[in-house]
This record gives structure tokens, sequence and C-alpha cells, in this order.
């Protein structure tokens, strides 16, 4: 008798990285397939849902006692593209070499996938029966925005979320190291997408004639402002946690920066001497204690003998918990003066509090896997398909635990090449997500 597939979750690892689901344009539908055959095949009854057909989404419940709220396991299998990267091995052909597996989505987040799938097989082929149903959910579309995914489920079917109080995906949880320390940081809060538009204009004119305070002069000047000026500094509840927890485990020397970002009237000037000493924490800290916009698209000019008397910006804003989309647009009024218009192309607003009732049980459970590590609450400046769950109230952590090994840099090959997994921190996470399973009852329905 062959042994199953949750107990072979490299197997299962390395098929799914075979499916390429290179978003745009996805075509993840043969992915999903495949994963709701296992789930067919195991009697839990998957639904597939989408919003195109060629880019399903999946929903299986597994139930439980009805003794805790419902518990959301949420990943996505399109991955990004591979285009004009040097790959030492084919990012597709998920290869097993020493002991890591090669390939796109290998971190980012089909071993992810991987983790839940197999945690809810091998609840159901044992006959467990957790707390309360655990929702395994499985997108599209991440990676684009999740309009096919995520969005579209919580907007159009939010029915199949009934009941549950919390979800587990990605964005925390993968070991880092701070000298000899092996530290594990669980995402508990992810900063808000509010992209914006604004229209700058001025005189036009042939281009064979000087123009000075033209509407690219004005261009010019915004983006220097925009370089060299952050916007305020605003310390959140999470990094209230987050850096104090973190200067416990750091070294001397980032602890005592970390305990300094607390206090907003040396926050900036620490960031500045991180930079200056070559601590790549600084960048990341940066995003997380303000809000925060890039300029990104530029759109502008006909021809090259035109001065256009219009040119289109448009900016990456990024917002922090508990701020709004009128507060970041109020922080760009105070810092570009209030002559210029911002539309917004696209908000996803999030949760505006933290519930942490679940991360004790989170960090209990990666503390006893890993006795030597450490877990802190974190946040993330990007964005995950979490904050799309957490507009139906249900709180999302990042908690993919991944065991790595010293001198693993997890960031460095996500969306680039040579991407990969060691296979021992993908079965670590899945032991750390089975016993999730097996322990829910200890969170009180709220």
């Amino acid at each position: 008798m062959s042994t199953p597939i949750y107990d072979r979750p490299i197997d299962l690892l390395r098929t799914l990285i075979r499916f390429d689901t290179t978003n745009p344009p996805g075509k993840e539908a043969e992915c999903i397939g495949y994963l709701a055959g296992l789930l067919q095949d195991a009697g839990l009854s998957p639904v597939l849902l989408a919003k195109d057909p060629s880019r399903p989404n999946l929903v299986a419940r597994l139930p439980g006692r009805g003794e805790a709220p419902g518990l959301v396991l949420q990943g996505h299998v399109d991955v990004v593209t591979t285009a004009n990267q040097n790959w030492q091995q084919d990012p597709f052909a998920a290869e097993l070499i020493d002991g890591v597996v090669w390939g796109r989505g290998s971190l980012d987040m089909k071993s992810g996938v991987t983790m839940m799938t197999c945690a809810v097989l091998r609840a159901a082929a044992e006959g467990r029966k957790p707390a309360g149903d655990v929702v395994l959910t499985i997108m599209s579309d991440e990676e684009a925005g999740s309009d096919f995914g995520a969005r579209f489920l919580t907007e159009q079917h939010p029915e199949q979320f009934a009941g549950a109080a919390y979800a587990i995906g990605e964005g925390g949880g993968s070991a880092q190291y701070f000298g000899d320390q092996r530290f594990y940081p669980l995402m508990v809060a992810e900063k808000q997408v509010c992209w914006l538009r604004t229209r700058i204009t001025g005189p036009g004119g042939h281009g064979s004639s000087p123009l000075r305070d033209g509407a690219m002069a004005r261009l010019g000047r915004l983006l220097t402002t925009l370089n060299g000026n952050r916007l305020p500094v605003h310390v959140t509840p999470v990094m209230k946690q987050m850096l104090p927890a973190l200067a416990e485990c750091a070294p001397d020397d980032l602890a005592a920066s970390a305990l300094a970002l607390l206090d907003p009237d040396r926050t900036d000037e620490t960031l500045d001497q991180m930079a200056a000493d070559g601590l790549h924490q600084a960048r990341t800290f940066d995003a997380l204690l303000h809000n925060t916009v890039n300029a990104t698209v530029v759109g502008g000019g006909v021809k090259t003998n035109v001065i256009p008397s219009e040119i289109l910006l448009e900016l990456d804003g990024r917002v922090l918990p508990g701020y709004t989309s009128d507060d970041l647009i109020a922080e760009l009024h105070a810092l570009l003066g209030d002559d210029l218009h911002f539309e917004i192309i696209r908000h996803d607003p999030g949760r505006p509090s933290v519930d942490m009732g679940l991360f004790p049980l989170l960090k209990e459970i990666v503390e006893e896997f890993d006795p030597d590590g450490v877990v802190i609450p974190s946040m993330v400046g990007g964005f995950t398909d979490g904050r799309m769950f957490s507009r139906l109230g249900i709180q999302n952590y990042g908690f993919l635990p991944m065991k790595l090994p010293p001198g693993t840099n997890f960031s460095a090959t996500v969306h680039a090449a040579d991407e990969r997994v060691p296979v021992e921190a993908v079965e670590f996470g899945l032991e750390a997500l089975s016993n999730l399973l097996d322990r829910y009852a200890a969170v009180p329905a709220s």
C-alpha cells in the first residue's frame, strides 16, 4: 500500500511547482483541479468558485466539533514571472537536490499550500475533528492583486467563511537570524494598499522655446520632495509589541536601535543611523513606522517637440493599521501643498485593530517544536490575501513556520531567480500546522 500524500509533502510540493501558474495570465485551473481531486478523494467535498473559469478558487470545509469559531487556512497557487531571470535549475522542474526543492513558488507559496493541504488531509484520514470548522481555501491571483481570488471570494461568497474568527496565511513564520539567535516573526498585521493618482498641470508650448515652472518642473520638485522627506512617524500598537520583543533576542547594537525606534522624537534619526551602519533592517522598519508613498508610474507628453501641459503620476501608497486613506492624503497635502488632488485607484482597508487571541497558541507551538527559537509578533509592509479576509472581521495571521538553517536569506529568492526551500523546513511547517488543528480548542470564541 502506497504512502498517503499527506505523509509525502515534498512529493505534493514538487507536483504543484510543475504546474506553470505564472500570473499573468495565471491559468490556475489545472493546479486547483488537482488539489480538488485529492480533497474529493478524502471525502471533503471541495467547492470551486470562479470569476473566470480558467482561474478558479477552492474551498473545502473540514467539520469541527462546534466548540470554537472557524479557522481559515488560506493560500494561493499563482506565482510571479521567471522572465529575464537567470536560474541555475529549470524553475518548473521542481528538482530535489541535496535536500532542497528548487522552483518558482517553492517559497511563495506552494510550500504553504502543501503544508495546509496535507494537514487537512491528515486530519480527515485519521478521523480527527478540530474544535471548530477548518476552511481550507486555495486561491488564484494573489500576485496581481487578488481580484480573481480572495477579493472575489470574500465579496461574492462571504457565506463560505461564516463562523470563522481567525485565518492562517503567508507573511510570517519563517525563521530568521540575529547573530546566532533564531527567531520567527509571526505576522499579525499588514499595511493597507492605497494607490493614488494625481494630475500635475502647467503651461505647455513648443519645445524649442525655454519654459520655466511647467508641469515637468513641478513634477521634478514633487519627486525631489518625496525623495527627501518622510511622512510623520506613527508607532502603532503592533510595533509597540514587536520592537521590544525583537530587542530581547537581538544583538546589543540592534536591540538598542529597536528600542530607540519606539520614541517618535528619535525614530527618524535612528533609522538614518541604522542605514548608515549598513543594517538592512532599516528599510523594513522605515516602512513599518510611517505611512508611505512611492512614485511608480508617470504619464505625459505625446511628442518630443511639444512641452506637455499635463502629467499623470501614480503613487503606491501604503497605510498603517489604524489609519485611513484620508490620513495618508492629508499627510501628502501637508508635505506637497494643497493644490494637488489625489484620486484613489485602489484601497483595501484592513482591520482597525489587531486581535491577538490566537497568537499565544501559535507562539507556544513553534517554541515547542524549536526550543531554541523565539517567536515575536510582526507587521509586514506589503500585502497578502489576508487583507481581504480581515474585511469580513476575520483576524489573519502570517503563520507558515519553517525552520530555515543559518545563512538562509528567505527574501533573497522570493520573486527572484533560484527560489528554493529545504525539505526539513516544509516538514517542520506541516507538523506545526497539524498540531495547530489538534490544539485549536485552546482558543475561545471571542
